[in-house]
């Protein structure tokens, strides 16, 4: 195996901030001397997530097995995925800092487990993956990831799986989403989507133009989760889908503030 020297397009303020949850894990665990030091651990998990490399090549940049690689990764994703916030903590902290409206929309998180994996095919992508929902600020900014589901699963009953509707009423707040989410919403007073059907009046096809306005930056936010290339086509089991998104979630967000 050939071994080169690359760069991480990260700040140094997130490794730290990452060693910090692994140093901070291991005191509490009493942990024993391990291969990595945190920093470095912190660094493994990075590069796995960010150049969405297999265990096996991870690891082996740094002189690790593909086993420990894959433990080590679990471990830090289960730390970060755990300060991602609820959905209502999300909704009520946007709601606190005066945001006007949220973005709703899902995406499809590629896998390569087809076999006996129907439930798993989006007919809509025409391939196999699962889809959690995602939630903006109108900047663009993750407020929101939820756990997976299978990719054959509509836009409506995912929202309703994770009771969105709910939460925005208790919130506050306004959502508007793509015509995926069409009659989630029955009075329109909290999901907003576009207007459905051909040969629309001039002043629908205007409304759906200001829509699609307000909407196009803050679906950004998927963009942002798959500029990390874990997520462009899972390799692992798709029941871990949500704890990688909830983890880059936490990631990302925290790259952009060190920025």
């Amino acid at each position: 195996m050939l071994f080169y020297r690359a760069a991480l397009p990260l700040s140094h303020r997130t490794l730290s901030f990452v060693s910090g949850l692994v140093r901070a894990h291991r005191r509490r665990s009493g942990s024993v001397w391990r291969r990595l030091d945190p920093r470095q651990q912190a660094l493994l998990v990075l590069v796995y997530l960010r150049k969405g490399e297999t265990f096996a090549e991870t690891g082996a940049g740094f002189g690790v097995s593909t086993a420990t690689a894959w433990r080590y990764v679990n471990e830090t994703v289960e730390l970060l995925a755990s300060r991602a916030p609820t959905l209502r903590q999300a909704l009520r902290s946007a709601k606190r800092r005066g945001t006007a409206y949220v973005v709703i929309d899902d995406t499809l998180i590629p896998i390569d487990r087809v076999a006996a994996d129907r439930p798993f095919y989006s007919g809509e992508h025409r391939m196999h993956g699962v889809n959690p929902q995602v939630i903006a600020s109108p900047d663009g900014t993750i407020l929101w990831v939820s756990g997976q589901l299978p990719g054959s699963t509509h836009d409506t009953a995912a929202a309703r799986i994770r009771h969105i509707l709910a939460a925005l009423r208790e919130a506050g707040l306004i959502a508007v989403g793509d015509k995926g989410y069409h009659g989630y919403d029955d009075t329109g007073d909290h999901v907003i989507t576009p207007y459905k059907g051909r040969n629309k009046p001039e002043s629908q096809k205007e409304a759906n133009r200001a829509h699609a306005r307000l909407r196009g930056p803050g679906e950004r936010a998927n963009a942002q989760l798959k500029t990390w290339r874990v997520l462009r086509k899972l390799r692992c089991c798709p029941y871990r889908a949500g704890r990688l998104a909830k983890a880059i979630h936490v990631l990302q967000n925290h790259e952009v503030a060190a920025g």
